[in-house]
């Protein structure tokens, strides 16, 4: 029964897992859980798996957090990492109640991400292989969060939406390959959403894109904003300027001068800008995942990155997918989030297939595309 340690830091969090797979070669999903043919109901459950494909013995992450109005530097989120990462090592193997015998490789993240964090990442997984004497895997996040989303919810061959703070992708898998149907041309579509909150001043603790969803409940006015999809993909930089242009409106605001919307005549407050920007930006996801799904024969989506814990896009997705006679799939805050288990996860995966990272390559990449990896552990 192989275990992993896997240490995930491509942006501001910093995360270790331990994760053990009670198989050699972890069970497929199509042994486990529904097929595609067969879609999870009220009056017809998914099918529970005879043994869990994986079992979770640690998972621990902690979060820089810069002030409101600010974003996080390349350099002190690398400095966060390094302060960090030994504390969470110590507590992650007393957790996991394991020994160094007991792990069987050390996975970090390769990339995508930020380059200083991932380099204080690929340092520290470096120096433990080399002092355990350890084998070492370098993961691709965007797999990572992609097999973990698969081994939580069961989900069998799903179209993806991976929406993060950097990335914006819709993705099929294909021959041994996860294949990118569209993604986002500029910015990712969790930046677009963090830049925001810079403007209002929204709190970044413990996230900004989580402040944004709380204060979009109580919005009630839909401005109109620009709305760019262009074939499968999709771009957030034109939409991000004009609320940015609003959001710079509504503060020159005072009691005595409100902003009042035209249309409906109804004060236009911060909590409007929010749901403004939510509408407008998952509306334009929920249509290219929606002609992906057409396009491969699809009826699951399965939703993940930090972006997909947002429940207005998991709702939102959903009532497009019942219209196609579907279902969607998301996780909660612990494996949507950045964690170091989805790096354990995918890399055990990896490994168990004979694939290692020679100390010599043991780099990282900013720019590391879904579909480079060899995804030889499913059929």
């Amino acid at each position: 029964m192989p275990i992993a340690i896997g240490l995930e830091g491509s942006a501001n969090k910093l995360g270790v897992g331990i994760i053990l797979h009670p198989h050699p070669s972890p069970p497929s999903p199509h042994d486990s859980a529904h097929s595609d043919d067969e879609q999870p109901s009220a009056s017809h459950p998914p099918k529970k798996p005879t043994s869990p494909p994986v079992q979770i013995l640690a998972n621990l992450r902690h979060t820089f957090v810069s002030p409101p109005g600010t974003g996080f530097l390349p350099k002190d989120t690398a400095a966060h990492h390094r302060r960090w990462v030994v504390r969470l090592v110590k507590q992650a193997m007393q957790q996991a109640n394991v020994q160094l015998a007991d792990i069987d490789c050390i996975c970090y993240t390769k990339g995508p991400g930020m380059g200083a964090p991932l380099s204080s990442v690929a340092i520290a997984a470096r120096t433990l292989s080399q002092l355990w004497a350890k084998p070492l895997v370098g993961v691709n996040h965007c797999v990572g969060h992609i097999e973990m989303g698969r081994a939580i919810t069961g989900a069998a061959n799903p179209v993806v939406l991976y929406v993060s703070g950097g990335n914006t992708q819709v993705i099929a898998y294909s021959a041994q390959r996860y294949r990118i149907f569209g993604e986002a041309l500029d910015i990712a579509v969790g930046n677009c959403l963090d830049r925001f909150a810079r403007v209002l001043n929204i709190s970044n603790d413990p996230a900004p894109g989580y402040n944004i969803e709380q204060i979009a409940k109580r919005g009630t006015v839909l401005l109109e904003l620009p709305y760019a999809v262009k074939g499968m993909d999709v771009s957030f930089s034109g939409i991000l300027a004009r609320v940015e242009e609003l959001a710079r409106k509504l503060l020159r605001t005072t009691p005595e001068t409100p902003w009042v919307d035209a249309e409906s005549g109804a004060e236009v407050t911060k909590a409007d800008l929010c749901f403004t920007l939510q509408e407008t930006v998952f509306a334009m996801l929920v249509e290219i995942t929606e002609r992906a799904m057409a396009h491969v024969g699809a009826r699951q989506v399965l939703i993940v990155g930090g972006v997909g814990c947002n429940e207005r896009l998991q709702q939102m997705m959903g009532m497009m997918a019942r219209e196609r006679g579907g279902s969607v799939f998301a996780t909660d805050e612990r494996f949507c989030i950045d964690n170091g288990i989805m790096i354990a996860h995918a890399g055990l995966l990896a490994w168990g297939q004979g694939f290692r990272t020679g100390l010599g390559e043991s780099t990282f990449t900013q720019r590391f595309r879904t579909d480079e990896v060899l995804v030889n552990w499913r059929d």
